[in-house]
């Protein structure tokens, strides 16, 4: 069934007003702590550096990537019945303070510690692999792991834990909001999968 097409250009006017509003409002960081500290310090720890390797740090991290994560798992586009609770009861502008509130967070360090792994993550990260033609994570993510704001997420310093179980989730489908890094993860075997992740948890 076709659409009118004034009802197709009314839908284009009002997401271009919502990406408008959502670049132009100014973040309150005051209620995007408050936000925080009601529905997400249990997880994440209350400096957004999460002491729980499987759940991730979220200090420092680009808020736009952290909004886009949150409506995802609003709308079911990420599947995570714990963040699709939480998510749920998020507004937009909620959204925006709890992302700009985080980003304004210190990131803290953190440290590989597969020692007989780290040179391989390292070629992995830095090079890719070429005769399978995955792509250096450096590329997006940057050589020191600071990612690229508003396009490619922050990973210095993440727990290798949960870097692992993402990239596992992205190879099996389980994870599907990134056709990119599904692409990339199919082709890595669980050793590279290890000796990456724990590779990122040091880049600093």
């Amino acid at each position: 069934m076709k659409l009118p097409v004034s009802l197709l250009c009314a839908a284009a006017a009002a997401a271009l007003s919502f990406s408008a509003h959502a670049q132009s409002a100014k973040p309150d960081l005051a209620k995007g702590a408050a936000l925080y500290g009601q529905m997400c310090v249990a997880c994440h720890a209350a400096d957004g550096n999460s002491t729980t390797p499987i759940n991730p740090s979220l200090a420092q991290q680009h808020p736009e990537y952290l909004i886009k994560q949150l409506q995802e798992f609003k709308s079911g586009k990420r599947n995570n019945a714990i963040m699709k609770g939480f998510a749920a009861a998020l507004s937009d502008d909620d959204m925006r303070d709890i992302s700009f509130w985080l980003a304004d967070q210190k990131a803290k360090t953190g440290f590989a510690q597969e020692k007989e792994l780290v040179r391989l993550g390292e070629r992995i990260y830095r090079g890719g692999i070429a005769d399978r033609q995955i792509a250096a994570c450096a590329g997006c993510h940057s050589p020191n792991g600071a990612g690229i704001p508003s396009q490619y997420p922050r990973l210095s310093g993440q727990h290798a834990e949960y870097t692992a179980s993402q990239l596992n989730a992205f190879r099996s489908g389980e994870r599907n909001n990134n056709a990119q890094m599904t692409g990339v993860a199919a082709k890595m075997n669980d050793r590279e999968i290890k000796a990456v992740s724990d590779y990122i948890a040091g880049l600093r």
